[in-house]
């Protein structure tokens, strides 16, 4: 008998290069690009194969009301709040440790909230061979098939086949993961054909990803257990608390998939973007035919190749711009050279401690 099924949205990031438009009070994934929120987007796109109860959402702590407003429907005890964001490794820990509680076989497909995809339907059917490749005691994962030599991914190497679904999408035994790697290297991987990027996309047992946390993060799987023995009882949140005290932030790659045999990846094109920064944002927006996204009041003079994003209503004039990015809101104003799109990060940094 096949183990029942379990959504986990992962809604506890800050977005900060995608600043002053995803901000603390109002991060990325709550962010409108239509008249569905991204993480109501991200929802939409799962619900054929999962109905709202066996959906999960982990947050951090103060975002839960804003989670209970796009998602309504989502039960309030499916609602899981970080004390602070610790990366995916503690997030997908603290996940599987609620939903073995309920079902210590189910499989867990875990999604980022706020990224953009284009084919719905081609995701669907390559979560459907994830769930079966999982039921085989597979971790697997979704690998992005990429169309330029990106150096801000990490790339997963697919080895022999493992199964196939329609002879469309198929499983591949994982070789290894490289992150970020350099240029030359990244164009290499688009040359041998076998490489994809990392979608932070994955499928597994829970009993599975548990024996791997006990294995290779031990002082994780330590906290997991305490919370999983105080769940229910009046202390249950101040325990959660000490627990990511103590612990490192550590994505689930790192601590976990790097290591670990029998990993399967099933590469699918499906018009994804991370949303990352300012220029991948950008690159999914409608253009004109000066190739400017403008989402904002505006007149422009020789504009090309610029997005104006704005939150107020009020005009905004450009003469003489090419590769610029401006972002206007009620809080702050963002003007850029698009190639410097990283360092929004570090601008948001500087204003912590100076502001």
């Amino acid at each position: 008998m096949e183990s029942e099924a379990f959504a986990v949205v992962m809604a506890g990031g800050g977005g900060t290069r995608l600043w002053p438009l995803s901000t603390k009070t109002s991060p990325k994934q709550f962010l409108h690009l239509s008249k569905r929120s991204l993480i109501q987007k991200t929802v939409d796109r799962v619900l054929p194969l999962f109905p709202f109860e066996r959906i999960c959402v982990v947050t951090v702590r103060g975002q839960g009301e804003l989670i209970r407003e796009h998602l309504p429907e989502i039960p309030i005890e499916n609602i899981l709040e970080e004390p602070i964001a610790c990366n995916t490794a503690p997030c997908l820990g603290f996940a599987a440790t609620f939903l073995k509680r309920i079902d210590p076989t189910a499989v867990m497909v875990s999604l980022p909230a706020d990224h953009f995809i284009e084919k719905e339907g081609r995701l669907r059917q390559a979560l459907t061979l994830g769930m079966e490749v999982a039921q085989k005691g597979y971790l697997a994962t979704l690998g992005i098939v990429p169309d330029y030599p990106a150096t801000g991914y990490g790339y997963i190497a697919a080895g022999d086949v493992l199964s196939g679904s329609q002879d469309v999408i198929k499983a591949y035994r994982v070789e290894h993961f490289t992150e970020k790697p350099s240029l030359s290297r990244a164009k290499t991987f688009l040359d041998e054909g076998n490489y994809y990027w990392n979608s932070g996309i994955f499928i597994w047992k829970v009993e599975r990803i548990l024996e791997e946390i006990a294995r290779h993060m031990p002082e994780l799987y330590s906290g997991l257990k305490e919370i999983e023995k105080h769940w229910e009882t009046p202390d249950s949140e101040q325990v959660v608390t000490e627990v990511y005290r103590g612990q490192k932030a550590v994505s689930i790659d790192h601590g976990v998939m790097e290591k670990v045999s029998r990993i399967a990846v099933i590469p699918v094109e499906m018009g994804w973007n991370d949303l990352g920064d300012w220029n991948s944002l950008s690159s999914v927006l409608e253009k004109d035919g000066d190739g400017n996204a403008i989402h904002a009041k505006h007149i422009g003079i020789d504009t090309k190749d610029s997005t104006v994003f704005s939150l107020q209503d009020r005009l905004i004039a450009t003469i003489g711009l090419e590769d610029i990015v401006i972002v206007d809101t009620p809080e702050a104003l963002l003007v850029m050279d698009r190639s410097r799109a990283q360092a929004v990060r570090d601008i948001v940094g500087r204003i912590e401690r100076e502001m």
